[in-house]
């Protein structure tokens, strides 16, 4: 299945950037090593970071589309957990795909083999995207990243806000607690700690207030976990691609309700003509679970029942709006809860 066509989510639109969690809670950072508190009246915008040396376009293929994202790789458990906020509204952002990769244990990238990182052209690990669910929030297992030479420990995130448009950075963690995993641990991250600071890293050196994620020990994964809030500014409908300017030709798919839900949910849907309408269900795995609606109906506004016949795990899945009609196929997806 092709991922340019599946699963393609529509987001707020317009030119985007990165804002600090303390736009939306009160928190606390360093800088300079001495704590700050921030202020959560203040959006200020950071720009884009880049996507370094060794980005993949993870739509190019379904198997990217995971919350496990270890595949073989060794290294202490890890969970990363994102919350993508819009800071039109200060609001979250439903139904967003958010791509994460980041270095194994020992400083390589899948993908690519060069000098730098020989042996690697192929291969996968390390690298998925999830789709944010009705908090804006998406979570990935992985393992705690090493270093590679010139950088510091670093994960890489790419918010697509749209399909005309998509945010990219990347987020660190305090440096003590980081080396402190590093010396715990010899045998698996045999580099030792990482010898970078934040002034002498080409990424963080002009500022990383704003991307230092938290970093807590996960007595469940037998690791850890890290959480970071991100932002992403829209300006209206001024960004809106072609995939999404197409769509909206032909119907709105409205996010079900109630959500989450337990043994029913409606989902709303509107359609500008006629139109075959077929809905599949995916759990975050890319496993499709089946239709759960196959027929054709008129123009106007519909109210399309989900009733689960036996009880689904709870979690997050995907529904996706298959639209056949006289002017073409047409695809969009939303998440919804099971709980």
């Amino acid at each position: 299945m092709n991922k340019r066509d599946f699963l393609r989510l529509s987001g707020l639109a317009g030119a985007a950037a990165l804002v600090p969690a303390g736009a939306f809670t009160k928190n606390t950072y360093k800088k300079n090593d001495e704590e700050t508190t921030l202020d959560p009246l203040i959006c200020t915008l950071i720009p884009t970071e880049t996507a370094g040396p060794f980005p993949l376009d993870l739509t190019e293929n379904s198997y990217y589309f995971r919350q496990d994202i270890r595949e073989d790789r060794t290294g202490i458990p890890f969970k990363v957990k994102l919350k993508i906020n819009g800071i039109g509204n200060c609001g979250v952002l439903q139904n967003v795909r958010v791509n994460i990769w980041h270095c194994s244990k020992d400083g390589l990238y899948s993908g690519y083999s060069n000098n730098m990182n020989a042996g690697q052209a192929g291969l996968t690990y390390l690298r998925g995207y999830q789709y944010t669910d009705a908090n804006g929030e998406v979570e990935f297992i992985t393992i705690f990243p090493g270093w590679c030479n010139g950088r510091i420990c670093h994960i890489h995130f790419q918010v697509h806000v749209s399909s005309a448009y998509s945010a990219i950075s990347q987020l660190t963690f305090n440096i003590a607690a980081k080396n402190a995993i590093y010396t715990a641990n010899p045998t698996l991250y045999t580099q030792g700690t990482d010898p970078m600071t934040f002034a002498s890293d080409n990424i963080f050196s002009d500022g990383y207030s704003y991307q230092l994620a938290t970093l807590t020990p996960n007595a469940a994964i037998g690791g850890y976990e890290s959480y970071l809030e991100v932002g992403v500014q829209g300006n209206g409908t001024l960004g809106v691609g072609h995939y999404e300017a197409q769509n909206a030709k032909q119907f709105t798919l409205g996010q079900n309700y109630p959500n989450p839900y337990s043994e029913q949910t409606t989902i709303p849907l509107t359609l500008k003509n006629s139109s075959k309408v077929n809905i599949e269900l995916y759990d975050l795995n890319g496993k499709n679970l089946g239709s759960i609606f196959n027929e054709n109906l008129g123009a106007g506004n519909h109210e399309i029942p989900f009733n689960v016949t036996q009880k689904m795990p709870t979690g997050n899945y995907i529904y996706q709006l298959i639209l056949e009609n006289d002017y073409g196929v047409f695809k969009d997806s939303k998440m919804m809860t099971s709980k």
